[in-house]
């Protein structure tokens, strides 16, 4: 092995991290086979909600005279906005930039028209093919809702990009069971009105139904910050009695993302949602009572962090991953990471790009890559203090197990 002296160390580390190919374990990206649910180019980029709500707070514009301008005309106001009338500097406008400048683009000549004729000429697939090599990622996991508009395609028997992996989103099941036990009626499953064992036989039939089609690699929610468990209501039977062994008979991870509070202001659309700290009672409760279930947890809040990486601590059942929506801003994750590090080694998956744009992907992981390893450079430094030699071959294996490989290692693992 080659061992790194202390000025070896910043530029092997910094090289290795680029170098290292990534699973996005959690995205809201489609191939093109899902027809207008695959986001791309210029105008995606600027309409972005995270720019929209900066946007409106700029503009003399409601918010619902917003909404009535074409996608062009909104990207318009925001570029004039943002990027001319004011700089760039928000980490949102940045990523923009980043975006552009490393899909070549020269982003000095402040040129959009130039920007969207490029972008627009690209075929789907070419531009698919580079972004991920651009971004070195390897596969993307997406956010696949079997209640959604996306459910056509599957039924079709489309065939997938095999760069793409399946989820099983079950947001409008957990969150609206009222709602979804109408439509699971309409499809055909003789759900009952009360909860009876007909109705968690349908239900789990339902269920099965959809793994068997999608093959899915984990099943995942977004839950308020009010998620509470155990409780009286829909939420927790469908949890204790239809996913939970769903997930254990199938070996996968129940993904839990908590911390969304409603939509605070719901002129602003999907830009108009908030933050909520949860009690990670909820949580602690479901790996005290399903030992043999495997959870992957992020949350929203930031005064959720120290907590949740406490509690991974006791059990290793409990993947923590991702720095989510509101947290994915330098400061924040340069926060999260050191802490988790800290705490718990190399055994956390450290970033999701939650790209819902595929030219997102381009900035959340040069800008994230950037930051993890200037944080493992600190770190390697800290225990060559201690006189622990510090070789590559084993950067190397820390790396891949950060970006990759601890996410396929829970998968696979049994309990």
């Amino acid at each position: 092995m080659t061992t790194l002296t202390r000025e070896q160390l910043p530029a092997a580390v910094r090289q290795i991290v680029a170098a290292q190919p990534i699973t996005d374990m959690h995205t809201h990206l489609y191939p093109p086979a899902f027809g207008a649910n695959m986001l791309r180019g210029v105008d995606e980029l600027l309409t972005y909600h995270y720019l929209v709500a900066e946007t409106l707070r700029w503009s003399t514009l409601s918010p619902e005279a917003f909404w009535l301008l074409s996608k062009r005309e909104q990207a318009d106001l925001v570029w004039q906005e943002l990027f001319l009338a004011r700089s760039p500097i928000s980490e949102a406008c940045r990523g923009v930039l980043t975006s552009l400048q490393l899909m070549g683009l020269d982003t000095g000549t402040r040129d959009l028209a130039a920007y969207r004729r490029t972008l627009e000429e690209m075929p789907a697939e070419a531009h698919i093919d580079r972004v991920l090599a651009q971004a070195n990622v390897e596969s993307v996991v997406m956010t696949n809702d079997a209640f959604g508009d996306e459910r056509d395609v599957w039924l079709s028997g489309a065939a997938v990009d095999p760069r793409f992996h399946a989820v099983l989103r079950l947001d409008p099941l957990l969150n609206d069971y009222p709602r979804s036990r109408r439509k699971l009626i309409e499809w055909g499953y003789a759900v009952e009105e009360e909860w009876t064992e007909q109705s968690k036989a349908e239900v789990r039939r339902f269920l099965m139904d959809w793994v068997g089609r999608m093959k899915p690699l984990y099943v995942a929610v977004s839950f308020p910050s009010t998620f509470v468990f155990p409780d009286d209501s829909d939420r927790s039977r469908l949890i204790a009695d239809c996913i939970l062994p769903l997930c254990r008979d199938t070996n996968m991870p129940f993904a839990m993302m908590i911390g969304v509070r409603g939509k605070v202001n719901p002129a602003l659309g999907d830009a108009g949602y908030m933050v909520g700290r949860a009690d990670l009672e909820s949580v602690t409760n479901l790996l005290q009572r399903y030992p043999r279930n495997k959870f992957f947890v992020t949350m929203l809040s930031r005064e959720n962090q120290h907590e949740l990486t406490v509690l991974a601590r006791k059990f290793g059942q409990l993947m923590v991953f991702g720095c989510w929506w509101f947290l994915n801003n330098p400061v924040l994750i340069g926060d999260m990471t050191r802490m988790r590090l800290e705490m718990l080694g190399t055994s956390v998956i450290p970033q999701h790009s939650d790209a819902r744009i595929l030219d997102q992907l381009l900035y959340k992981w040069s800008h994230s890559k950037r930051l993890i390893g200037e944080i493992l450079i600190d770190k390697y430094n800290d225990i060559a203090d201690t006189g622990w030699r510090i070789e590559r071959a084993e950067i190397e294996r820390d790396v891949a197990d950060l970006f990759k490989d601890n996410f396929w290692r829970f998968l696979k693992k049994k309990l």
